[in-house]
């Protein structure tokens, strides 16, 4: 049997002067080596995009990170400094994409950036420089050239008990992670609930509560140890698991 066809949205970025619709290749190396799926990256448009052709050919959708944030005036907040870098292009593209992909049952998971664009598409809200709130952890990139000290696995989140990110992991209570963001959930989407917390209460993976199939959200990035650690091996393993029985119910229909 073929892998499953998995929809990747791109970052739009001007590039020494030119455009570019690019994603970061850590997340098409999880995709194809730990879910056994085979990338397509979609490009990000303002206007144009077909969403229902692209979910019409793939069985799964991954919604990567990125440096840029959702713009805040799609959740009902005037934009500041503090909430760039934006990217116009991936929100008219990956908002509409994932409440598609929940409607029509095709298998989502999405990371970092991903998971705020999940809860804005839904409507929920978000929080920026989340640092700076009484209480709360720095839960920012380390200030490192190195790259696996940067996305190195140090923090502790606790699984809610009989959740899906609970059985996607195959393990309940807490487990450590690489969570690397400014901002996070504030206001949590009606159709989403709370999978995982940090010890500080910031959200760090939701599930959509009504979906017909994997949808599901984290804060930190699975992609970057998927080979090698065990809960983000896990994760993807399950999303291909998923993105595999979707493409085989579609082979099966009349």
């Amino acid at each position: 049997m073929s892998k499953p066809l998995v929809a990747i949205p791109a970052d739009f970025k001007d590039i020494n002067g030119s455009n570019w619709h690019c994603v970061l290749d850590q997340y098409v190396n999880a995709t194809l080596k730990v879910a056994g799926a085979m990338p397509v990256l979609i490009p990000a448009l303002e206007t144009g995009a077909d969403i229902d052709a692209v979910l019409d050919r793939v069985d799964g959708v991954v919604i990567s990170g990125s440096p840029s944030n959702v713009h805040p005036s799609l959740y009902g907040v005037e934009a500041t400094e503090s909430h760039g870098p934006f990217d116009p292009a991936r929100d008219a593209t990956s908002l509409p994409l994932i409440r598609r992909a929940i409607e029509r049952g095709v298998p989502l998971l999405a990371i970092c950036r991903g998971i705020q664009e999940l809860n804005v598409a839904l409507g929920g809200t978000l929080a920026t420089e989340i640092q700076d709130q009484p209480g709360n952890w720095d839960h920012r990139k380390p200030p490192t050239e190195d790259r696996d000290a940067a996305y190195a696995i140090r923090q502790l989140v606790n699984i809610r008990q009989g959740s899906c990110i609970a059985r996607y992991l195959g393990t309940e209570g807490s487990i450590q992670i690489n969570s690397l963001h400014r901002q996070a959930i504030s206001t949590i989407a009606p159709r989403l609930q709370a999978e995982a917390l940090a010890e500080d209460g910031t959200v760090e993976a939701v599930s959509v509560i009504d979906a017909k199939g994997f949808a599901v959200g984290v804060q930190w990035h699975p992609e970057y140890w998927a080979e090698s650690d065990a809960p983000s091996r896990a994760l993807f393993e399950a999303f291909g698991a998923a993105a595999r029985e979707y493409a085989a119910s579609k082979a099966v229909k009349p």
